[in-house]
């Protein structure tokens, strides 16, 4: 299966934190850390829309393995509908074995909305649009998850992932 590389996964709504940890997590693991944004990649290199069949799967399984083959650490952050990429999460569960190490913001829709507002494009979609988008627990069924929670500051969100997956490399 290759290189024993770690996936570290980071799901939630719309304006919960993933893609400022995935940034702050990957500037202190370090290189070899590969980071792949769902957004980037469906909104920016493919410009597709999200849903059931989008092709934005397709590619974050191309680059999660080319992260295990040449990276130490791969960074997966996104939404990450559960219904929708049930299949995708199903193939990184195989390929990853027991390296997988999943994380679920689990932080009230108005924290999220007020998070948003910070953000710099906070004017291309409002909150009508968060609450279409918005699911409750959209937990994971085969990989399991630790929550956080909108109490945790950032820095100890990143201290706390880092230290899982440090502990789980010697």
């Amino acid at each position: 299966m290759g290189k024993d590389a770690k996936l570290i996964i980071l799901r939630g709504n719309s304006g919960s934190g993933k893609t400022t940890t995935g940034k702050a997590l990957q500037k202190k693991l370090g290189h070899g850390t590969m980071l792949i944004s769902q957004d980037v990649i469906r909104r920016e290199i493919l410009f597709v829309k999200d849903g059931p069949e989008t092709e934005a799967r397709k590619l974050l399984l191309e680059l999660a393995l080319y992260g295990k083959e040449n990276c130490d650490i791969v960074i997966l952050e996104g939404i990450l509908n559960y219904e929708w990429y049930k299949d995708l999460f199903e193939k990184l569960s195989y390929e990853f074995e027991n390296q997988v190490f999943a994380y679920y913001f689990d932080i009230p829709f108005e924290e999220t909305l007020n998070r948003h507002k910070q953000k710099p494009n906070a004017h291309e979609f409002g909150e009508k649009e968060m609450r279409k988008w918005w699911k409750e627990k959209d937990l994971l069924g085969i990989i399991p998850e630790k929550l956080l929670w909108k109490e945790l500051s950032l820095d100890e969100i990143v201290d706390l992932i880092y230290e899982e997956v440090i502990r789980e490399r010697t």
